[in-house]
C-alpha cells in the first residue's frame, strides 16, 4: 500500500470516529459563542477527541491542527500534520439542519495527502489520496461535464464577518446570480466539496476560510478532476485559504467574471492574499 494510500486509510477511519461521535451524542445541549456567528457545542468537542483518538492511535507522533483543539499551524514549513475540523457545519447542527460533516486530511511537506469527509447523518464517505483518485462510498468520483457557466450550479459560502462585510460578499453573488443557472449556499464548505467532486455541482468559491475547513475538500476535488486555485487562479495558501474550484471549463468561465470585480475591490494579485478589510 502506498503512503497515500495508507494515509487515506487513517483518515478515513478518523473521520468516521468523528461521525459516530456525532451521532452518539444526539442534538446540541451546549452552546457556545465563540463570536456572534461562530459556535461550539460539547458535540464538536466530543467529535474531536474521538478523531484525534485515532489518529494518534493510528498515526502516532504526526500533530493535529484542528479547529476546536488548536495545534501545527502556520510559522513555518511543517512536516507532516492532521488538519481536522471535526464538526464542519456548527450552526447547521444546532438548528437541526442536514448539512454538517467531519474533515480529516493529511499535509506532508506543504502536499495534502490524503483526505476524507464522513457525513453523520446520510453516513456517506467521501476520500481521496495523492494520485490515486477520489472515492464516495469506494466509487470512484468525477467532477461534472458542464462547460457553460450559464449551465452551472454553483456554491459558495459566507465567512464570519459577514454582517460587517455585506456588501463584499453580495458583489460576488450578484455577479454569478445574473450569469450562472442557480446558486446554493448550505454552510458546510466540506460538503460543498464533495458535491462539486462528485458532479453534483459544477463550481464553488468562498473567502477567508480556514485550513480545517478547506483540507480535505481541495484534494478530493483535485483528485475527481476538478481544477482547485485561488480566486486570482494562483494555488492556494492552506493556512489563509481563498478558493475557487470546479470542472475545469467553469472554473475557466469564473476566473474571467472574478478577476475584474477582485481589482475593483482592490484585491491583492496574489495566492496568500486576504479580502481587503
Amino acid at each position: 500500500m502506498s503512503a497515500a494510500a495508507d494515509a487515506r486509510r487513517v483518515a478515513e477511519a478518523a473521520a468516521l470516529a468523528g461521525a459516530a461521535a456525532i451521532r452518539a451524542a444526539g442534538p446540541a445541549r451546549r452552546v457556545q459563542h465563540k463570536s456572534p456567528i461562530d459556535l461550539v457545542t460539547e458535540v464538536d468537542l466530543a467529535a474531536e477527541a474521538a478523531v484525534r483518538e485515532v489518529l494518534e492511535r493510528l498515526s502516532p507522533g504526526v500533530p493535529v491542527l484542528a479547529e476546536e483543539g488548536g495545534g501545527a499551524r502556520g510559522g513555518g514549513p511543517v512536516a507532516a500534520r492532521w488538519i481536522v475540523d471535526p464538526l464542519d457545519g456548527t450552526t447547521n447542527f444546532v438548528h437541526g439542519f442536514p448539512a454538517y460533516g467531519v474533515s480529516v486530511a493529511l499535509e506532508r511537506g506543504g502536499e495534502l495527502l490524503a483526505g476524507a469527509i464522513a457525513e453523520p447523518l446520510t453516513g456517506r464517505l467521501t476520500s481521496a489520496a495523492r494520485g490515486e483518485g477520489a472515492h464516495e462510498d469506494g466509487a470512484p468520483l468525477r467532477v461534472s461535464a458542464v462547460d457553460r457557466l450559464d449551465q452551472a450550479l454553483l456554491l459558495t459560502g459566507f465567512a464570519y464577518d459577514r454582517r460587517e462585510r455585506a456588501g463584499f460578499y453580495l458583489t460576488f453573488v450578484r455577479a454569478f446570480l445574473e450569469r450562472a443557472q442557480g446558486i446554493r449556499r448550505a454552510g458546510a464548505a466540506a460538503l460543498d466539496f464533495t458535491h462539486i467532486a462528485a458532479g453534483r455541482a459544477d463550481g464553488y468559491w468562498e473567502f477567508n476560510l480556514a485550513p480545517w475547513d478547506v483540507a480535505a475538500g481541495l484534494l478530493i476535488v483535485a483528485e475527481a478532476g476538478g481544477a482547485v486555485s485561488c480566486p486570482r487562479g494562483l494555488p492556494v495558501n492552506i493556512d489563509q485559504p481563498q478558493i475557487l474550484v470546479g470542472a475545469p471549463a467553469v472554473h475557466a468561465a469564473m476566473l474571467e467574471v472574478l478577476q475584474p470585480l477582485l481589482d475593483a475591490v482592490g484585491w491583492p494579485a496574489a495566492a496568500a492574499a486576504p479580502a481587503p478589510g
